[in-house]
């Protein structure tokens, strides 16, 4: 038996995954079962299983991206969901000790991971978001172009109600009022600067690196009325802080994650010195459930390099250095598993169009990057993190009930204009 059949049938025991290997030989791994894909691939060449030994993620990536790793039965989706849910990081088996090697190998790879220096930051931002809007357009909800996880407190939302529901749960946690001046930064498209500045009346300065989304974010806060009260700027936040500016709000959605750990207190110390003495800041990022980790190969090469998804712990112990209090921190688990699938099924259904723009090859990247996103989330260690901070503690009431308050006037209002 070939080592990769070995190692398969120690990898899959429910759920079915049927591997064709190029002499025509068939191996079946795992058993049917509720709940668990069934799906069948092809290795076109002796190759593949090699770079799978080799590096598992990353390999089978290229392979599939290339067409030599071949799904004939299922999706990408399910390939990855398979594999994820037999090795599920919540698994309930019993937790022992790591080995001191494994300690060893952990601590060294959080140390080298996610170096963000101020003069690669630009560069890495436009790898991911400077790709095309017109992919984003076809992917993301068109109410408000949002790139990150959406909020589902109720079944059978669509993607639109999800991402308003989770600008309002944001928006409430800020605890607003008229003519405050707000920060968005890592604003993306103008999605939360528009929000905040039609249903709070709220000054928003919104700043990302991409010259792409700050294009179109400025065209989109025309198109919404909102110039008066919305201004985007293509500036880092370390440039911004530098200025001097003053926010009495700052908020930040899906940026963190590119900051770097060796960037933390850096981020954390810019937002102290710009938040007014009663001011509030809202942290929105991907977070690990477990310990600090490291970015996967194929993550770093092909989607987000220098990014990284913090843990909880180092995420706080750098906050904690610049006197930010934290006052309200909440965990969504599920919550973006069901955005990603949305993400997925859309880019799905604009197949043709994003192999016609961007090749074959870059489509079976991106679904497999979202694919791999999704069992992160589903059975994988990644979560996300709301964080709200103050710097002096009676700048907020002393109960949450105002966040719910809020909330609901927020979607009341919404409701009401639609």
């Amino acid at each position: 038996m070939a080592v990769i059949d070995r190692v398969l049938g120690r990898l899959v025991t429910r759920g079915v995954l049927e591997v064709v290997h190029p002499d025509g030989r068939v191996a079946v791994h795992g058993t049917t079962e509720t709940g668990f894909p069934e799906v069948r691939v092809r290795f076109a060449d002796a190759k593949v299983a090699r770079n799978i030994l080799l590096d598992p993620r990353l390999g089978a990536a290229e392979a599939f991206m290339d067409g030599r790793l071949i799904i004939e039965r299922g999706e990408v989706m399910d390939l990855v969901a398979l594999l994820r849910l037999n090795n599920r990081w919540d698994h309930g088996r019993r937790i022992d000790r790591p080995t001191f090697a494994r300690r060893l190998r952990n601590r060294f790879a959080a140390t080298l991971e996610a170096i963000n220096r101020q003069a690669s930051a630009k560069a890495n931002v436009a790898h991911h978001y400077d790709i095309g809007n017109d992919l984003y357009e076809r992917m993301l909800d068109s109410e408000h172009m949002q790139y990150s996880c959406a909020y589902w407190p109720r079944d059978g939302m669509s993607l639109g109600e999800a991402q308003e529901a989770k600008l309002a749960h944001i928006a409430a946690k800020l605890a607003l009022a008229p003519g405050l001046r707000v920060l968005d930064i890592g604003c993306g498209w103008g999605g939360m600067a528009i929000y905040l500045a039609r249903h709070a009346d709220v000054k928003v300065t919104g700043i990302t690196l991409s010259e792409e989304q700050a294009a179109l974010a400025r065209e989109r806060v025309s198109a919404a009325g909102v110039s008066d009260r919305v201004t985007i700027e293509l500036i880092d936040y370390r440039d911004l802080a530098s200025r001097g500016d003053s926010f009495d709000r700052i908020v930040s959605v899906g940026m963190f994650e590119h900051v770097g750990v060796p960037q933390y207190e850096t981020f954390f110390r810019a937002c102290a010195n710009m938040l007014a003495p009663e001011g509030v800041m809202l942290l929105h990022t991907i977070g690990r459930f477990g310990p600090p980790g490291k970015t996967d190969a194929f993550t770093r090469k092909y989607i987000f390099p220098g990014g990284y998804i913090p843990a909880l712990s180092e995420t706080l112990a750098a906050s904690e250095k610049v006197r930010l209090m934290q006052t309200d921190i909440e965990i969504l688990r599920l919550h973006y598993a069901r955005t990603l699938r949305e993400w997925y099924a859309r880019c799905a259904a604009h197949r043709d169009y994003i192999e016609k723009e961007y090749g074959a090859r870059f489509y079976r990247m991106w679904t497999f990057y979202l694919a791999g996103a999704t069992a992160s989330f589903e059975s994988g260690g990644m979560c996300n993190f709301q964080i709200q901070y103050i710097s002096r503690r009676e700048a907020l009431p002393i109960t949450r009930d105002y966040i719910a308050e809020a909330e609901e006037r927020l979607l009341a209002a919404e409701f009401r204009e639609s």
